[in-house]
């Protein structure tokens, strides 16, 4: 596998009006993952999944769609529920997750990742439960020094009980990560009073090397260290949903850079710009192409190529 992700898979049920829900398989780290196998990647899966029927579900589902489950746990504890509520460009959400199986993961031994595997992506709401904070924690301490660390806090207001905890817990997670990525309303969160840019300069200073804000249709702003900001725009297409949207980005960023051959967290200060552009072109399309249909449901490489083609910029 060239990409691991670790954390968290539930089940979305997306609100049709009133009482009535469609349920997806989801959770920000497996549509991650998902993505990444159908822009045909190699890509394994970190986290521990409820032998009850969604369980099931979500790990036939990673399974059909190609992605490694060998690291994939059994727990008979429950999967998460998330309600969503569409709100124009953003989501409410209202989760179930009290000592679900993937909040319980907690691997002993911690995996060793093969050798081959370039990223390690973690984040989420798996960071705030234990054990599975700690495991993942440890589990990114490890792989530290020989994996590019990608780091997707996507905050959820609702679920954290003390902002100013979090924002301590979530600036070590911050450090420890080479790439950030992040949406304007969590990098809003995280700042707090400060302003934003400066607290974006802050983190690169201690922590990654390149920081992604998205901003919906906006597309997404590079931050990096000693370099003008880079804004990529987005592109206009009718949105039917935006969920997994952002996971999908964060997909198509690594699988891109990991086609120009990057394979160690320093080669990210060494691209220019013109080749971040081409990276996060590639990745505000990919989560173009996901907005475009209902659910976190991530394009096959042939529907991004016929994409992009169409779409030439």
């Amino acid at each position: 596998m060239k990409v691991a992700v670790a954390g968290e898979a539930l089940i979305d049920f997306a609100s049709l009006g009133g009482m009535r829900f469609q349920g997806y398989c989801g959770g920000s780290p497996l549509n991650t993952a998902v993505a990444v196998a159908r822009l045909e990647q190699s890509v394994g899966y970190l986290t521990q999944l409820s032998t009850d029927l969604f369980g099931l579900r979500l790990r036939r589902h990673l399974e059909e769609n190609g992605v490694d489950t060998r690291f994939v746990l059994s727990h008979p504890g429950p999967t998460t529920l998330a309600f969503v509520e569409r709100d124009g460009e953003t989501n409410r959400y209202q989760f179930l997750a009290r000592q679900s199986a993937d909040s319980l993961y907690a691997p002993d031994p911690l995996p060793e990742l093969p050798p081959e595997t370039v990223f390690l992506q973690f984040g989420s709401v798996s960071l705030l439960a234990e054990p599975a904070a700690t495991s993942i924690v440890r589990l990114v301490e490890r792989h530290h020094d020989r994996a590019v660390i990608v780091l997707d806090p996507n905050v959820r207001p609702t679920l954290i009980d003390d902002m100013e905890t979090y924002r301590g817990r979530c600036a070590g997670w911050i450090k420890a990560s080479h790439m950030l990525k992040l949406s304007e309303e969590d990098a809003a969160m995280l700042a707090g009073e400060a302003e934003v840019d400066a607290t974006i300069g802050q983190w690169l200073q201690t922590g990654p090397q390149a920081v992604l804000v998205t901003a919906g249709a906006g597309g997404v702003r590079l931050y990096r260290r000693d370099a003008e900001p880079l804004q990529v725009p987005g592109f206009s297409v009718p949105v039917v949903d935006t969920i997994g949207a952002g996971d999908t980005l964060t997909a198509a960023s690594m699988v891109a850079l990991l086609e120009r051959g990057l394979r160690r967290a320093g080669e990210l200060s060494q691209l220019t710009t013109g080749d971040w552009r081409e990276v996060l072109t590639f990745a505000c399309a990919a989560a173009a192409l996901n907005c475009m249909r209902s659910g976190a449901n991530p394009p096959s490489r042939r529907e991004l190529a016929a994409f992009l083609e169409s779409n030439q910029r």
